[in-house]
């Protein structure tokens, strides 16, 4: 398997800049059936400063009893990014991923600007497609095998 991350990872991602409050990255969350949005400097730029997970939401505000209307994504965000890029091997994505105990890579071109995410159910689906193509080729040579010896 020699797939880059550009391959399969999703290429439109939702954004937010640090000033938006926590109410309504939920509220994107919930509209668009996801669990993170990146976090991208003000002024729409597109530069990656940070990610925001449903976790963040959960353990930073709501376990706290904080108000989400108050604080901000910047408030709540990792800003520890960990960037892949677009054309890094998959299998070196996931071992980046499990190094660094992530389920998301924010990807980044060249110049330091968003151009996809590769979450773990996208690396999942791969290695799936994967293994089902292996199994199709296993079956394969069985047959085969018995066509020729018979």
């Amino acid at each position: 398997m020699a797939a880059k991350l550009k391959d399969f990872a999703t290429s439109v991602v939702a954004v937010v800049e640090p000033e938006t409050t926590a109410l309504v990255v939920s509220q994107l969350m919930r509209r668009h059936h996801i669990g993170a949005l990146v976090v991208v400097e003000a002024g729409g730029k597109n530069q990656p400063v940070g990610i925001v997970t449903d976790r963040d939401l959960v353990l930073e505000l709501m376990a706290e009893g904080l108000d989400p209307a108050v604080f901000t994504a910047g408030d709540i965000m990792s800003v520890d990014l960990i960037v892949a890029s677009p054309d890094m091997d998959a299998m070196d994505a996931v071992q980046l991923m499990k190094t660094h105990r992530l389920r998301r890579l924010v990807m980044v071109d060249d110049g330091g600007l968003l151009v996809g995410i590769a979450t773990m159910e996208d690396v999942l689906e791969l290695l799936t497609r994967e293994l089902v193509n292996l199994a199709a080729g296993l079956a394969g040579a069985r047959d085969r095998e018995i066509s020729e010896r018979s």
